[in-house]
């Protein structure tokens, strides 16, 4: 009886209520659904639902042993984050009120020994505490609508009343440094979201519980990386930045050094591996061992995500992120895992609508 009320408790904290299946906005509820063709197709990606001696996962209770046996592999290749910082500091400059929200530059306390990013904070007019996404990019201009076109995710998200900081890697990809990194540089950035993470939820204005993370291209992998690996972001969308290994493509470059190929002592030139140019670093480990980017994904389940796919992340991906649904529905959730179609990497007005849909309905006010 004991295990059995265990048992039912672990389900409702997985799925219990944080999300209703009903009331997703019609015009993303195709998105949750993959083609008729894909449905099912797991493709050749070993399941998540396994543990490593073989072992299948049976209820929700052995997914949370899972979960971590997935997370200690991945920080076994990638480096192991230092201490997350309770409170990071936030240093506060600049501030203009544009529209209905007010916009201020800061610098984030990211990494031990006063290591800072610089970002935007946007607070909404009105009273908190409000929703909040980290939009993650090369620099955190872009993302406040002082760059290129329809990546300024989070000026929009501020316009519709939700809280955004806008971050870029800067010092952050390399730690300590670039000559003796011990965390290949996806981890630091996400080490660097997670640091950032906690500086938000410290903020009176701001409701920890509904704290999302998004970017597109590079960004895409940051926030993939980062709400993966940290499982207090309550939802996240990534955008085009390649969600499987795919030697085929080389924008899904993640054998670079700037991702996942960083090797002490070691240099290789950029491009897809070859034999001329071999993998290094954690990627190669990686491959070697058969490991790919939906285990990853698995550790999300139940928050939700979106893929805004581009000419990286086809329809045919969703014979990964169909494990994602398996783990979920392991779980008891539905309409966890989504994803949209585009033919070009850009974003486009309705990719965008679409992405913004998604985040509004899974950190709205419960």
């Amino acid at each position: 009886m004991k295990l059995f009320l265990l048992f039912i408790v672990v389900m409702l904290i997985a799925c219990g209520g944080v999300y209703s299946d009903s009331g997703i906005p019609d015009e993303i509820v195709p998105l949750f659904n993959p083609p008729v063709e894909l449905q099912e197709d797991f493709g050749d990606y070993k399941s998540p639902l396994v543990f490593n001696d073989g072992r299948p996962v049976k209820n929700a209770v052995e997914w949370r042993e899972r979960r971590r046996e997935i997370l200690k592999s991945w920080h076994d290749m990638m480096g192991g984050w230092p201490p997350l910082i309770e409170k990071p500091d936030i240093q506060y400059l600049d501030k203009k009120v544009i529209e209905n929200f007010t916009r201020q530059k800061v610098k984030v306390e990211i990494a031990p020994g006063n290591r800072t990013i610089d970002g935007y904070l946007m607070i909404p007019k009105g009273k908190g505490p409000f929703a909040a996404v980290i939009v993650v990019y090369y620099e955190p201009e872009t993302g406040v609508g002082m760059g290129k076109e329809l990546r300024d995710f989070a000026y929009q998200l501020a316009k519709r009343g939700i809280a955004a900081l806008s971050i870029g890697m800067q010092a952050s990809l390399y730690y300590p440094s670039k000559s003796n990194a011990e965390l290949q540089p996806l981890l630091a950035l996400a080490y660097a979201a997670a640091n950032s993470y906690n500086a938000l939820a410290a903020l009176p204005e701001i409701d920890a519980e509904r704290i999302g993370i998004t970017g597109h291209s590079y960004g895409g992998k940051w926030a993939m990386f980062a709400s993966c690996l940290y499982e207090k972001f309550a939802c996240a969308a990534w955008s085009d930045g390649g969600v499987v290994f795919d030697e085929t493509r080389p924008n899904v470059n993640y054998w670079e050094p700037w991702y996942l190929g960083y090797e002490i002592g070691v240099t290789r030139e950029p491009g897809v591996p070859s034999d001329d140019n071999p993998r290094t670093g954690a990627y190669k480990q990686m491959i070697d061992e058969g490991y790919d980017l939906h285990q990853l994904h698995a550790l999300m389940a139940p928050r939700p995500f979106l893929v805004s796919g581009g000419a990286e992340d086809q329809p045919r991906r969703w014979k990964a992120l169909n494990h994602s649904i398996a783990v979920n529905e392991l779980l008891g959730c539905k309409n966890r895992v989504a994803m949209s179609n585009r033919k070009g990497h850009s974003p486009t007005p309705e990719s965008n609508e679409q992405l913004y849909m998604f985040l509004e309905y899974f950190l709205r006010e419960r």
